[in-house]
């Protein structure tokens, strides 16, 4: 068994087109956009435009402007001002991070990991007077997609020890020990902690929902608004399975697993929509202003791996108020999970 340890730290042919099961809501559609359309320009877009644009997916005009407020006022959207106009853009250095995580997005779910046979295990005890630090602990865990064996034995097929024992660190737990191993302590095998079957039903629903929205293309029968619409709900929904998805070895997968075919399912979308969905955001935008229209552009799978590509060096260093937003919304999620 290799070890490493650590103790005393831390509209289709039959009728409308499928919509998210739930309603997204305003901030995340209106990132999803710019991060759709506008990502690596500099000019700022009224907040006339930004309203407009979420009206297309049914929001009122004051949850838009409250949307757009609360982003600003968390870092994640910048200010400028002409004379009444204001207008909004996205801040330096997130481009980079909206490339790497639509990269992430665009490709989770292509091929499994491989994998050694070894597991990341950790084990701990906390007393039942730091019910506190317990949940933050679990929550990390279910962040970092370890799923819990037992109650104090949490595994992963990935070799997660460097972030396992940052977050010990982080919390200051002295009764933690983490290490890989091909074997883990218990009766029960280490899969078993995966519960798969609700993420394969949330992949069912996923293609069975987007599946016709394939058929309506063929057809030719979606429109611009339409298009846009969808585009951006099928990123919202599906942007989650990589952060749910513990992404197990193939070894570990059921022999029926959905996955594959709504990464299919997916993509195919995403990419055939682009182009209509870009004229929609154009057609929207030129409405308040015909010539910050020209700027906007889709990015389909190719060109966002280019630009993955063109990084270089230049990869998010989770230091972004982009990023750091991002975790701390996993973390309520893991703690609401």
């Amino acid at each position: 068994m290799d070890t490493r340890s650590r103790h005393a730290m831390t509209e289709t042919p039959s009728g409308p087109l499928p919509r998210a099961q739930q309603g997204a809501e305003p901030q995340l559609l209106l990132t999803s956009l710019l991060g759709d359309f506008w990502y690596w320009r500099d000019e700022h877009i009224p907040s006339a435009a930004l309203v407009e644009l979420l009206g297309e997916f049914d929001i009122t005009p004051a949850s838009a402007r409250a949307a757009i407020r609360r982003l600003a006022a968390r870092g994640l959207l910048t200010v400028s001002r002409n004379g009444r106009t204001t207008a909004y853009g996205i801040p330096a250095r997130t481009s980079e991070v909206i490339i790497e995580r639509t990269h992430r997005m665009l490709t989770f779910g292509t091929t499994p990991p491989e994998w050694d046979g070894r597991w990341t295990v950790v084990t701990f005890s906390v007393p039942e007077q730091d019910r506190g630090l317990r949940t933050a602990l679990r929550s990390r865990l279910r962040v970092l997609r370890f799923a819990a064996l037992y109650d104090g034995v949490w595994v992963s097929p990935h070799d997660l020890t460097g972030p396992a024992l940052a977050a010990l660190d982080e919390l200051g737990l002295g009764s933690a020990t983490v290490f890989r191993a091909t074997e883990v302590p218990g009766s029960a095998p280490a899969v078993t902690a995966f519960d798969l079957e609700p993420l394969a039903q949330e992949y069912g629903q996923f293609v069975e929902r987007y599946e016709q929205v394939l058929t309506g293309l063929e057809a030719g029968l979606i429109s611009p608004a339409q298009a846009l619409r969808t585009r951006t709900e099928l990123r919202v929904d599906w942007r989650r399975f990589p952060e749910t998805d513990p992404d197990l070895p193939a070894e570990l997968l059921p022999a029926d697993w959905a996955r594959d075919r709504a990464q299919k399912v997916f993509l195919q979308i995403y990419d055939r929509l682009g182009p209509l969905a870009e004229l929609r955001f154009r057609q929207v935008l030129a409405a308040t202003d015909p010539a910050l229209a020209e700027f906007a552009s889709h990015h389909d799978s190719v060109k966002v791996a280019a630009l993955f590509a063109g990084l270089g060096d230049r990869h998010p260093a989770g230091d972004t108020p982009f990023e750091q937003a991002a975790e701390a919304r996993r973390l309520d999620d893991a703690r609401r999970g």
